[in-house]
């Protein structure tokens, strides 16, 4: 005989909204990648679309808030040639180009320094604070964190002529050593550093560096477990123009001495390859248009872009 106070306990189970199921289930498979990373630094090349649409720049900020919160340590270091273009624009500082590479003189480093260690450093700040995170802006200035060199002359070609000249690009250097005392202090005080690549010579003078460049050296010095380069293209291609997944550093030298990369992405792998050599566990170049582009590379399987290591 079946007591009938059991039938309170016999109903069937509770429905869930499949959607509340699916949220359950990627947050359960993000364990063992929750635990790769934590307690681990990883540095983010910032830019290009992700930075400059408003609502994938909320998302960036919101995601950079969740790395923190579950326990790596995220370090920004951002870039932002458009806003500076603007800016020379407004006052009116024209600005010559060598084979499409911007040539810094005294005039406009000023302006360059001005946009990328004020305005786009703290509006990157003010919107991980809206996120309830705790940022700090700062330069490789700051407490000589960056050391740079100037750039070594350029051979570019003259669209025009097709002939080859040497031009000087004036205040652009090149990372020579990097102090990062300051971002250990900064990481262990629980804050978010937001660095804008600006380096300073042994003499005093004030460099503009590649922000690819920059985070590269950065994250060798930090033994960073990642380094994601946020662009606005999927990843590495190959030559059908699919995207590649994973590379080693000698596939990735390999597609750059074959020329299958060509344009902005031969930099990209370069800096990839010293990065990996000098003791990062891996690279990404990551499609920062991807919403959650940061998420998915980090806590799911397939991630968001090209893999070097």
């Amino acid at each position: 005989m079946t007591d009938k106070s059991d039938k309170k306990f016999s109903s069937d189970p509770i429905k869930v909204d499949p959607a509340l199921h699916e949220r359950a289930r990627l947050l359960s498979e993000a364990l063992p990648y929750l635990q790769h990373y934590d307690s681990k630094t990883v540095v983010i090349k910032y830019g290009g679309h992700a930075m400059g649409d408003e609502r994938l720049a909320r998302l960036f900020a919101r995601d950079v808030v969740l790395l923190k919160q579950v326990g790596i340590n995220p370090v920004i270091v951002h870039g932002g040639g458009p806003q500076i273009g603007k800016m020379l624009a407004r006052l009116n500082i024209k600005s010559e180009f060598a084979g499409g590479l911007r040539v810094t003189d005294a005039q406009t480093i000023d302006v360059v320094e001005m946009v990328l260690s004020g305005s786009i450093n703290k509006q990157i700040v003010t919107n991980i604070g809206r996120h309830g995170g705790h940022a700090i802006g700062i330069s490789g200035k700051d407490d000589s964190l960056m050391i740079a060199r100037k750039s070594e002359r350029k051979t570019v070609s003259d669209p025009d002529s097709n002939l080859e000249r040497v031009v000087d690009l004036g205040f652009v250097g090149e990372p020579e050593q990097v102090n990062p005392q300051i971002i250990n202090v900064v990481i262990n005080s629980n804050l978010i550093p937001v660095i804008a690549p600006i380096g300073i010579s042994r003499s005093g003078e004030t460099f503009n560096i590649n922000a690819d460049t920059f985070a590269g050296a950065l994250a060798a010095s930090l033994g960073a477990k990642r380094l994601l380069l946020m662009t606005d293209v999927r990843g590495v291609l190959d030559d059908a123009g699919e995207l590649i997944g994973e590379l080693s550093v000698e596939e990735a030298r390999t597609l750059v001495r074959e020329q299958v990369v060509s344009g902005g992405m031969i930099p990209k792998l370069e800096t990839c390859i010293q990065a990996v050599e000098g003791g990062v566990e891996a690279v990404v170049i990551n499609d920062g248009r991807v919403p959650h582009a940061l998420l998915l590379e980090l806590y799911t399987e397939h991630g968001a872009g090209t893999l070097i290591s």
